[in-house]
């Protein structure tokens, strides 16, 4: 028998509990789902007769090597800053581990070790970073194989709300942790374009953003994401002119948020005094100039060359900024209440569903000829439970681990899922999900 320890019962764990349980007899696993809502975590397994439930409290050393112990595959779907304790220990216990989050600086650190014990360290095997890494190179191998040789890479994501459940003028819904889309892009975005270094910083990032169609799921605007040159060593394209990666939204969010960048919401290192008992509209004033006579509306719209009843007045004004309704969060810092605010109006429905898009666009010469290949993934969630994002992130990841289970891989070490014996049976299995790509390619 294997055993299995998935740590977090949250929201991308449900796809992945359900994949493991549905193989538990036929492998002869069993699972073991820690969570600090204990509750939560035995209403995830449903009573299954080869799994249990436990309390897990990731700050207490001690319980993290207990819930360890005997375990031969530990799943972590904690935060990633609790990755690095969990792979310390696993590497002490001689465990393998699964992760879909991205490869930390300390777990890169621990290759050699884990290949000299034998270990395992699997990572990035969600959606992005796992999915898009897995398409990409699909596409990128094949072209090789052909001697082609790719001069353009860019790559796109977006977590966002199905057409059918789109009724708010952001055209957005929270479908993925919340603080992260109020954090996302600060810090310098860099990539390549056409042999050319070029470096975004957060305060303009959502001024620069780029127009793509995706099949038939309508028109997006992308922003560059932080880092798009480290992708270069990862897809084996160090010499490559051009290479992009970015975050979708539907057209007219990038400028909306923006306000919020530039009035500073989205400041996360320090406190508003009196959070708790000011209100939106206070919070929104304190960013502005002291003028008394001017509201609060005339004042943004005056700073930010913003048209009153235009489509940005709109959204803001539909979020409740301007309402003298009282935050009542104590010691808060700017994003912490903006974050607040759109949890309370970018919330899922209960009869709302979820999307993924995805799209990669290589463009490449082989003898004189130039070539365009455009390869596009749209899937949506069923429910507010299994959701696009659920069966995104924890399905590939879940059979990433049967593949490590059952004998199918031969690496050891920190992996990612770059090479061919990871991603085709995970793209192919995943075809039997709907998650699948369609390709389009031209000669330009």
């Amino acid at each position: 028998m294997k055993r299995i320890l998935i740590l977090g019962a949250g929201l991308s764990a449900t796809s992945l509990i359900d994949y493991l349980l549905s193989n538990s007899q036929q492998f002869d696993w069993h699972i073991t789902l820690g969570d600090i809502n204990l509750e939560g975590a035995r209403n995830k397994l449903r009573q299954h007769p080869r799994s249990e439930a436990i309390y897990f409290d990731v700050n207490d050393k001690d319980h993290v090597i207990n819930a360890l112990h005997w375990k031969d595959l530990v799943i972590s779907l904690l935060p990633a800053r609790y990755h690095d304790l969990i792979a310390q220990e696993c590497l002490n216990e001689g465990i393998h581990m699964a992760t879909a989050s991205y490869v930390s600086p300390f777990i890169a650190s621990l290759h050699d070790q884990a290949c000299e014990r034998g270990v395992v360290f699997l990572n990035e095997l969600g959606v992005d970073p796992g999915i898009d890494h897995m398409s990409a190179m699909k596409v990128i191998d094949r072209i090789r194989s052909i001697n082609g040789e790719i001069t353009a890479f860019y790559s796109f994501t977006g977590g966002l709300i199905a057409p059918e459940s789109d009724n708010n003028p952001w055209h957005y819904k929270f479908t993925w942790n919340p603080r992260n889309v109020v954090l996302a892009g600060q810090g310098v975005s860099q990539f390549i374009r056409n042999g050319m270094y070029k470096y975004i910083p957060y305060h303009k990032l959502f001024d620069r953003v780029l127009e793509r169609e995706v099949l038939d799921a309508g028109m997006f605007e992308v922003y560059p994401n932080r880092d798009s040159l480290k992708y270069r060593k990862v897809y084996g394209l160090e010499n490559i002119p051009t290479i992009f990666r970015g975050t979708m939204r539907r057209p007219g969010f990038c400028e909306a948020w923006n306000v919020f960048v530039q009035l500073g919401c989205t400041d996360d290192t320090y406190t508003i005094e009196n959070s708790e008992s000011i209100t939106y509209r206070d919070y929104i004033n304190s960013f502005l100039r002291y003028d008394r006579e001017k509201a609060v509306e005339e004042k943004l719209c005056e700073y930010l060359s913003i048209d009153r009843n235009g489509e940005i007045m709109k959204k803001l004004t539909w979020l409740g900024i301007f309402e003298q309704k009282v935050i009542g969060l104590k010691n808060a810092t700017p994003a912490q209440i903006l974050q607040q605010l759109l949890e309370q109006k970018w919330a899922l429905h209960a009869d709302d569903k979820d999307m993924i898009v995805m799209q990669h666009e290589f463009e490449y010469k082989i003898n004189a000829s130039h070539h365009r290949i455009i390869s596009s993934m749209v899937y949506i969630g069923e429910d507010t439970l299994n959701t696009a994002m659920a069966v995104t992130v924890g399905t590939p990841l879940a059979i990433a681990c049967k593949l490590l289970l059952t004998g199918k891989l031969n690496q050891f070490g920190v992996v990612v899922p770059t090479s061919p014996e990871i991603y085709n049976p995970i793209l192919d299995e995943l075809e039997s999900f709907g998650v699948h790509f369609i390709e389009k390619e031209e000669i330009i």
